[in-house]
């Protein structure tokens, strides 16, 4: 998540950038107040009554690989008949963008909208959440096979960005010594080419669009993928259909979902069962991310970032609850 400052929106710099890209007037301002910010700023236009998004951030917030990463990857994937989202050229054929404006520099990329719905806003259907356990596994099994030339960060690195910003931002003893402890046990995993390569890390039931008429998911937002084990998308998943859909549908998809992750790609016993480290991994990055946000302050702010800055906490407060030590 950025921080405080870049949650407000700013039309003025999203039409800046968005001078480099084609797109249509009319109706424009009506199209970018349709955004959303969270670890991104996503303004969405039309180009010959088309929708686009243009996804802006901070270069101070991102690592240029990672972003270049990105797109290579997702490049690789639509090579291979995956249904993830299209990045577009920028006007001199450039997908990503390196601006400095009178706010900052900024990373600018635009993306074309994928077809389907977001699987949130559907009903259950085992059909559905089989086709969402065939995209993770052919998703799964072409990392299996690919050879970047621009490699995204691992899961050490994060968990080193970790230890930087517990010091950095103060936090608490606990936090320090689930990172101790959770090295130790990650360590102990293997790596192997079934269980471990460059995975989607968010995906979750707003970045996963269901195709009812060709039964077919599309896949978004690859922006925080790193090489770590394939069960951490699997539990990123599964605990998205839980907090979006209650646990009951949860367990009632996993039948559909593995059946249909099977299809395309292995997955053994021990992937299963180390999901809970997978968690853990996922509390702990997603703690340093919320202080990183939170670290802003402002003299006046307006209610909606005071009500957010008391749900973070809240957050907060659930992860350290889970470290018994």
């Amino acid at each position: 998540m950025l921080k405080m400052r870049h949650l407000i929106e700013n039309y003025e710099l999203a039409k800046d950038l968005l001078k480099n890209w084609e797109y249509d007037e009319e109706n424009l301002d009506e199209m970018l107040s349709y955004f959303r910010i969270s670890s991104n700023a996503i303004y969405p236009f039309c180009y010959k009554k088309q929708v686009r998004f243009i996804r802006i951030a901070p270069t101070d917030e991102k690592r240029k690989e990672n972003i270049y990463g990105e797109i290579e990857f997702i490049q690789y994937l639509r090579e291979h008949e995956f249904k993830a989202l299209c990045p577009v050229p920028s006007k001199n054929g450039e997908f990503i963008r390196t601006i400095n404006t009178k706010w900052g520099e900024y990373y600018a990329t635009v993306f074309e909208k994928v077809s389907g719905k977001q699987v949130e806003a559907l009903e259950f259907s085992e059909k559905m959440y089989c086709e969402c356990g065939k995209t993770m596994g052919r998703m799964h099994r072409l990392s299996s096979e690919y050879k970047p030339t621009i490699k995204k960060w691992t899961h050490e690195d994060v968990l080193n960005e970790i230890e930087t910003m517990l010091t950095f931002y103060h936090c608490s003893n606990k936090a320090k010594i689930e990172l101790a402890n959770l090295r130790v046990e990650l360590a102990k995993l293997p790596k192997t080419q079934i269980t471990y390569g460059l995975i989607h890390y968010d995906f979750e039931l707003d970045n996963v669009f269901y195709d009812e008429k060709t039964n077919t998911c599309s896949v978004i937002d690859f922006d925080d993928g790193m090489y770590h084990w394939y069960s951490t998308d699997i539990e990123q998943f599964f605990e998205s259909v839980s907090e979006e859909k209650g646990e009951l549908e949860a367990e009632q998809a996993k039948i559909a979902f593995y059946e249909g992750y099977q299809a395309e790609f292995p997955i053994l016993e021990e992937t299963k069962n180390n999901m809970h480290l997978m968690r853990r991994f996922i509390n702990l990055y997603s703690y340093v991310r919320i202080h990183h946000c939170l670290c802003d302050s402002f003299t006046s702010e307006p209610e909606w970032m005071t009500e957010l800055r008391v749900k973070l906490t809240n957050m907060l407060k659930s992860i350290e609850e889970t470290w018994q030590f």
